[in-house]
């Protein structure tokens, strides 16, 4: 729980609880980088099978993302970086690095891998779909967290810029004109990202009607056909 308290860095927060919270959020690196690695290196030896199953592909950006978001994480807690990036957009791109990287990959993998197996069918309804619906998640987060990053660094810079006489150079509505651009690639990225899902979505339902329909019982008028039995024969 210390680690929370680098969110309130230049804060009313006493200074040694946010040198505490900074120092504990850099030792915090080492179990979420040591998460990581163990997901990436289990798939040592079958990389092969990450280039032709999609839901394993998931799985595994969901791994480098994790590993990418907790180091930013890290990063971003040390005080003097804090400065620039505070109250930003680049702590947007931060969470939804996190969020729709990790949090939303892993989840999407786990529910590829689950769906087949509690409706017992071989496959997915179209694998086909699968990959589209990575490769649209995948293309959504990179825009919309890059996105955010150039704003946040964008805007922490135009914040902090002052002129020969001592104030602030732009107003906040000059850094919000410069945020538009950045604001539509956001806004192409979260599309993108909902687009898959849809699409995602669409295939769950119709591999879950599939299944369900191939194990219905074949019926004679309304009464359910009742397969024949062998009569028991004398133990000899």
């Amino acid at each position: 729980m210390w680690a929370g308290s680098h969110h309130l860095h230049y804060t009313a927060l006493p200074q040694w609880v946010q040198t505490l919270g900074m120092t504990f959020s850099l030792m915090l690196l080492i179990p979420s980088w040591a998460s990581a690695a163990n997901a990436l290196l289990t798939l040592n030896g079958g990389w092969d099978k990450v280039r032709d199953d999609a839901t394993l592909r998931f799985m595994m950006v969901a791994a480098v993302f994790y590993g990418l978001t907790t180091f930013e994480g890290s990063f971003l807690a040390i005080r003097s970086v804090n400065s620039l990036s505070h109250y930003t957009d680049w702590t947007v791109g931060h969470v939804h690095a996190g969020a729709l990287g990790w949090v939303a990959m892993i989840s999407f993998g786990a529910i590829y891998a689950s769906v087949p197996w509690l409706w017992k069918s071989k496959t997915m309804y179209s694998p086909r779909l699968v990959e589209v619906h990575f490769w649209l998640a995948v293309a959504g987060t990179i825009v919309y967290v890059f996105a955010m990053w150039n704003s946040g660094i964008i805007q922490g810079l135009m914040w902090r810029t002052y002129n020969e006489s001592g104030t602030l150079a732009y107003s906040f509505v000059d850094s919000l004109v410069a945020m538009r651009p950045y604001y539509i690639a956001r806004a192409i990225g979260g599309l993108l990202f909902l687009i898959g899902a849809m699409v995602g979505c669409y295939n769950i339902w119709m591999t879950i009607k599939t299944a369900a329909s191939s194990v219905e019982p074949e019926t004679t008028g309304d009464r359910p056909a009742v397969a024949a039995v062998p009569a028991l024969q004398a133990g000899e």
